[in-house]
């Protein structure tokens, strides 16, 4: 018998796994109808309503992308006729990273299931918080730290959060620290009171705080100073867009071409090219139809100029030597011609005079035979 039930163990087909069923999301409340019927797109546009989040789906929905951190998981025992029961008490705050965060609690027999009731409450919970630049010593106005001091308190805590300048970071306790981040508070600093040691309290002041942040009433005036800003920003996306932006140079996308468009793109090149190569032939021809349009006359006056300036530096250039000899010669004649008769000395005025009497002289003979 013992064989035979071994052989029938042996034969006996594997478990099949169980896939988990898909939650089909059934909204209750009108706030969540609206959501599933895609009237309300934004976390900010369900706040703005003023109707109570019943059903963490609606957070599902709008902020997809939104992280949980446990903060505090506390064991906690009671004595009963039977014995002692424990139970596990845990505080979860959930956040974007971005403008919106959520704290709360659940009790339960076994942590993880705690757990997941807990980040339910936290959902629930959820406010939209303002960040800005209220810092005296930064003036960026960019939403990096708290707009304005806040103070919050839960039992014997009391914490004061007041606005930083950009750089200096979460100056803060552990406990504040994971909340802010949760919140998108990049500086901040924080002053505490009372035994922080005791971390829910420590946690619902910091929430407390940030409850009156969204609270707090501000003019128009200090927004446009302050650039205060409420709710997502984008921060974390537009830094991503930068860094991509910055080393990458704009290279010319590639677009999908067809059989035709290919073939007139190559006629057109190849026209370019013979209108560039036919450009330098219509120059030459210019230039040597310009010589042949001119006149014979211009063309003989031109000559005559190039023989003439051909000539004056032939005679322009003679050497010195020459030129001492020409100045000797021109000497030597002039002398000559002094040392001749001086009948020569007379100058022509008074030749011509002598001449014309002689005539009168002449003339006057003449009449006088005449009578």
């Amino acid at each position: 018998m013992a064989a035979t039930r071994g052989k029938r163990r042996g034969n006996r087909r594997p478990m099949r796994k169980r896939e988990p069923a898909e939650v089909v999301w059934d909204p209750k409340t009108k706030l969540g109808k609206l959501v599933r019927s895609g009237q309300i797109k934004t976390m900010s546009g369900a706040i703005k309503t003023g109707l109570p989040i019943r059903e963490p789906e609606i957070v599902d929905v709008l902020l997809p992308e939104i992280d949980d951190e446990v903060i505090d998981v506390n064991m906690v025992q009671r004595m009963t006729d039977s014995g002692r029961r424990v139970k596990f008490v845990i505080s979860v705050a959930v956040g974007n990273n971005d403008g919106f965060v959520g704290f709360g609690q659940a009790k339960g027999k076994e942590v993880g299931s705690s757990i997941r009731k807990a980040i339910e409450n936290a959902k629930l919970n959820i406010i939209e918080i303002r960040r800005g630049c209220g810092s005296w010593e930064c003036g960026c106005k960019k939403p990096h730290t708290v707009p304005f001091a806040i103070t919050g308190k839960s039992g014997s805590v009391k914490i004061t959060l007041k606005p930083a300048p950009q750089g200096i970071g979460l100056a803060t306790g552990n406990v504040a620290k994971k909340i802010l981040t949760l919140a998108g508070v990049q500086d901040c600093w924080a002053f505490t009171e009372g035994k922080t040691k005791t971390t829910v309290n420590y946690a619902k002041a910091v929430f407390n705080a940030l409850e009156k942040n969204t609270e707090m009433r501000v003019m128009k005036d200090e927004i446009s100073k302050i650039g205060i800003l409420s709710g997502a920003i984008g921060i974390a996306k537009d830094k991503t867009e930068d860094i991509k932006q910055a080393p990458v140079e704009s290279q010319p996308e590639k677009k999908p071409e067809t059989a035709k468009e290919t073939k007139e793109e190559k006629t057109e090149k190849e026209e370019k090219k013979e209108e560039v190569k036919a450009e330098p032939e219509t120059k030459e021809k210019s230039t040597e139809e310009a010589p042949s349009s001119e006149s014979p006359d211009n063309q003989k006056n031109e000559e005559v100029k190039d023989e003439t300036k051909n000539d004056e530096p032939k005679s322009e250039e003679k050497p010195d030597e020459v030129k001492a000899e020409s100045e000797t010669k021109e000497k030597s004649t002039e002398e000559a011609s002094n040392a001749e008769s001086p009948n020569n000395d007379k100058p022509k005025s008074e030749e011509k005079l002598d001449e014309a009497n002689t005539e009168e002289i002449k003339e006057g003979e003449k009449q006088k035979e005449g009578e």
